[in-house]
Parts: C-alpha cells; sequence; structure tokens
C-alpha cells in the first residue's frame, strides 16, 4: 500500500478567527459611531453657561446652539440614509463620520456665538448622514441570526449609554478642560471610526437616482416640525411662528406622501413600509424616544433646581439609568429575542419601563433621591434598553439590503423626533400641572415644580402601556416560500 497521502479537495478551509475578528471591529464601529453622535446631543446642554459666558450669548441664542444641531440631524436623515443606498453606503457612512469630526473641531474653535450655531447645525449634518449608514451596514455585514442579535444589542446599548454618559462627560469635560472639549473629544474618536470602517460589508449600492421632489418636501416637512416643536418648548403651542410652521409641516409632509404614491423611484421605497412589523416599531420608537429624553430633562431640573446639585452631581445620577439600559440591551434583550416572541420581549420592555416611570412619579420636594432616583433609573433603563432592541430588530427584519439605508433612517428619524416632540408635550403637561398646583393649594415653588414634573411621569408612563397595544399586533415574520414549496417563518433578528 502506498504511503502516499491523499489531501483533501475543494475549497480552501475558512479563516474562522479572522472572519470573528472582522465582525468583533466592524461591530465596534458602528457602536462608536452611534455612541458619538448620540453624545453630542447631551454633552453639550452642562456646557451651555459656560458658553454663554464666554461668547456673551443671550439664553434665547444658547438654546440654538442644541436646536441647530437637532434641526439638522432630524430634518436630513431620511434623505441621507437613501443616498447611502444608491452611492454606496460605506462610502457616505466615512464621509459623514470624516465631515462630522471636521465640524466638532471647527466647533471648539468658534470665535463667536453666531459661527458656534452654524457649525453645530454643520455636526448636524454629518451626524444624519452617518446614522442610517451605522446601523445599515450592520444589517449588511451581520446576517439574520443570533450574530445580528448580539450586535444589535451592543448597538442599542451603545445608543442609550451615550444618551447618559453625555451629561456627565460634559460635566466633567467643562469643568476641568473648558466646554471646547466637548466638541474636540469627537476629533479622535471619528479619526478611529473612520479607520475602521473597512471592517464593514457595504452591499451592493441600489442603481436608480435620487428622487428630488420626495427629498425636498420631506426634508422642509420634517424641519419644520423639529423647528415647531423645538420653539413650542420655549415660546409655547400658541406661539404665531409654532402655529405656522406645524401647518407648513403638514402641507409639505402631505405632498411627500402624494408624491410617493405616485412617484416611479420613491424616496421610501414601497417594501419598507409594506411590512406591518417594521411600520409599528417605527412608532413605538418615536414613543419611546419622547419619553425618554423628557425624563433626563426633568429629572435635570429636579436634582439641580430643587435639590440644588451641581452639574458633575446630577450627571452621575444617571449613570444606573446607563447600566440598566447597557445590561439589557447587550444582554436581557437579545436573550429575551432568542426565547420568546418578539412581541412578548417587547411587552416586557415597555412594561418595565412603565413601572420605572411609575416609580419616578412618588418623588416629593423632600424625597432623597438615592431612594427613588437611582432605583428607577436602573428599572427604566433596563426596561427602555430591552425595548429599543426589538423595536431596532423589527424595524430591519427582513428587509431587502438595497434599502437598508432608508429603512435604517426611519427608525433614527423617528427617535430624534420622537425626543424633540416627547419633551415640548411633556414640558407643557408638566407646567400646566405646576401653575395649576400653585393656584389651588398655594404651594411652595417646590412642591409645584416636582408635582409637575411627578404628573408628565405618570403622563409617560401612560403613553408606554398604551404603546402595548401597538406590541401586541406585532406577528412574527414570514418568509417567501421556497423553492420546494415550503414556507417558514424568519429567525429572530
Amino acid at each position: 500500500m502506498s504511503d502516499q497521502k491523499i489531501l483533501p479537495t475543494g475549497d480552501p478551509p475558512l479563516d474562522r478567527t479572522g472572519e470573528q475578528r472582522r465582525l468583533a471591529v466592524a461591530v465596534a464601529v458602528i457602536a462608536v459611531a452611534r455612541f458619538m453622535v448620540v453624545l453630542d446631543g447631551t454633552i453639550m446642554i452642562v456646557a451651555l453657561p459656560r458658553i454663554g459666558r464666554t461668547l456673551s450669548m443671550s439664553g434665547s441664542d444658547l438654546a440654538w446652539v442644541i436646536n441647530a444641531y437637532s434641526l439638522t440631524f432630524g430634518g436630513l436623515m431620511l434623505v441621507a440614509g437613501r443616498v447611502g443606498d444608491l452611492l454606496g453606503r460605506k462610502r457616505v457612512f466615512r464621509f459623514g463620520i470624516v465631515f462630522f469630526g471636521a465640524a466638532s473641531l471647527a466647533g471648539g474653535l468658534a470665535p463667536t456665538g453666531g459661527s458656534l450655531i452654524v457649525l453645530r447645525a454643520l455636526q448636524g449634518v454629518g451626524a444624519a448622514i452617518a446614522t442610517p449608514g451605522a446601523l445599515s451596514l450592520l444589517v449588511s455585514t451581520f446576517p439574520i441570526g443570533p450574530l445580528r442579535t448580539k450586535a444589535l444589542g451592543v448597538y442599542g446599548a451603545a445608543t442609550g449609554m451615550a444618551s447618559v454618559m453625555g451629561l456627565l462627560l460634559g460635566g466633567l469635560l467643562t469643568t476641568y478642560l473648558g466646554w471646547r472639549w466637548v466638541l474636540f473629544v469627537n476629533v479622535p474618536i471619528a479619526a478611529l471610526t473612520a479607520v475602521g470602517v473597512r471592517a464593514l460589508d457595504d452591499g451592493d449600492p441600489t442603481p436608480g437616482k435620487l428622487d428630488l421632489p420626495g427629498a425636498t418636501t420631506e426634508t422642509a416637512g420634517v424641519g419644520s416640525l423639529v423647528f415647531a416643536v423645538n420653539r413650542a418648548g420655549e415660546q409655547g403651542w400658541s406661539d404665531p411662528t409654532v402655529i405656522t410652521c406645524l401647518g407648513a409641516s403638514a402641507v409639505l409632509l402631505l405632498a411627500f406622501v402624494l408624491l410617493q404614491r405616485s412617484s416611479s423611484r420613491p424616496m421610501i421605497p414601497r417594501g419598507v413600509l409594506a411590512e406591518p412589523g417594521r411600520a409599528r416599531a417605527n412608532v413605538i420608537t418615536l414613543v419611546t424616544a419622547a419619553g425618554m429624553f423628557a425624563t433626563f430633562y426633568f429629572l435635570t431640573l429636579y436634582l439641580q433646581q430643587v435639590h440644588g446639585y451641581s452639574a458633575l452631581r446630577t450627571g452621575l445620577f444617571f449613570l444606573p439609568f446607563a447600566v440598566g439600559f447597557g445590561i439589557a440591551a447587550g444582554g436581557v434583550g437579545p436573550q429575551l429575542l432568542a426565547r420568546t416572541s418578539e412581541r412578548a420581549a417587547l411587552s416586557v420592555g415597555l412594561l418595565i419601563a412603565a413601572g420605572g416611570m411609575i416609580w419616578f412619579s412618588f418623588l416629593t420636594a423632600h424625597s432623597n433621591p438615592f431612594t427613588v432616583v437611582l432605583p428607577a433609573s436602573l428599572v427604566t433603563g433596563i426596561g427602555l434598553g430591552a425595548t429599543q432592541v426589538v423595536t431596532t430588530s423589527v424595524g430591519v427584519r427582513g428587509i431587502d439590503n438595497s434599502e437598508a439605508g432608508v429603512g435604517s433612517s426611519l427608525l433614527t428619524a423617528g427617535s430624534q423626533i420622537g425626543s424633540a416632540l416627547g419633551l415640548a408635550v411633556l414640558a407643557t403637561v408638566a407646567s400646566a400641572a405646576t401653575r395649576h398646583r400653585t393656584a389651588t393649594n398655594h404651594a411652595q415653588f417646590n412642591e409645584a415644580l416636582t408635582h409637575g414634573y411627578t404628573i408628565a411621569f405618570i403622563v409617560a408612563a401612560g403613553i408606554y402601556l398604551a404603546s402595548l397595544t401597538i406590541a401586541f399586533t406585532i406577528k412574527p415574520l414570514r418568509e417567501p416560500r421556497t423553492a420546494d414549496g415550503g414556507a417558514g417563518i424568519s429567525p429572530t433578528c
């Protein structure tokens, strides 16, 4: 018998270690990019008083340091997502990250308040370009199944933790290095993210052209809505400018819908929202974002105005929320998706989040924040973290890779608009409750303020509970029949 060895034939063995390393880099790049743009939505808040003193800006001007970012971020996101589908998500994502980093560097060097506002708007443009690309690249890089579920968990954890860490990091940087560092901190993060983009799978660009009439009406309509909501938070809903912008937004968005129905190449391809679960996930994303960011706002006011805490100490009180959100998004949420239906997992998350809001409603002017704020923040973070993983999973499930950019941008735009809308609406509720308490009971100022905040928490809890009716209607996604006539249900993604 010959001693000659028979070598195996066929394809060379797959380098699993190299592939695992690439996927680890990919999820890190996507999570860091998401963390950076969400962080920038809150990190400036704590720095505003120092900015006002340094650049001689009035209170109304300082509001535009925040509003300019949210206006361009929310208004351009859907267009940016579609552009990524058409031109290549990897290329557009890298451009958005670099643009964001450059605007951050220039903003940190801004010599006047006006230039800072303009550069904050440009930051929002970069964020709008990069954000849909991050989620759509996750969809194209990670196949449906456990790997994608875990990646979505990391993505969700980055979102929730960035929202909270912005308040803490803003206080640290402003206190010890100066307010300009809340902008400079983005530069090295953007540079590292841009380098790591090569680990992502681009997917095939979609042939076609941008629907310019649809892009124009959508951008103007969403921009008008975001502007009106932000202004309503300062001037009230009866302000003539607010009413005018809301009317303009309604007309423009109606025109957008009509254009989409007749267009041969619509901004939102008809298949994106044809699956009912994806449309419902977008609605729940908007609702949960409304409650989450309003909660940060009211707790910040409660701790600083009622208890007199510093900005830095206030930021530390949000750490349990970040921990809870991270645990749920990175572990509990994916486990729920693996072991239960999407409907059940989403219902559990919403119930826990509503329970946290009800816990907040027990606050009084004399409460010990350690016994109410800390545990309620942890519970709320767990609920919202689990909810976000499920809504993101359902929002992109079964979507064609060629349409992942615009599908992702719908989710992120809903979160951005929901944040602004929820803050404006719940701030109005809290203000009305405070005035009523003062007029009827002649309560002290801090007691009346706290009463207004608790009413807003109860309303937020009611919104979460009402969202359960939407969650109950989400059904498993049925895949098309296979060539042999079989049919099945896609794995939870």
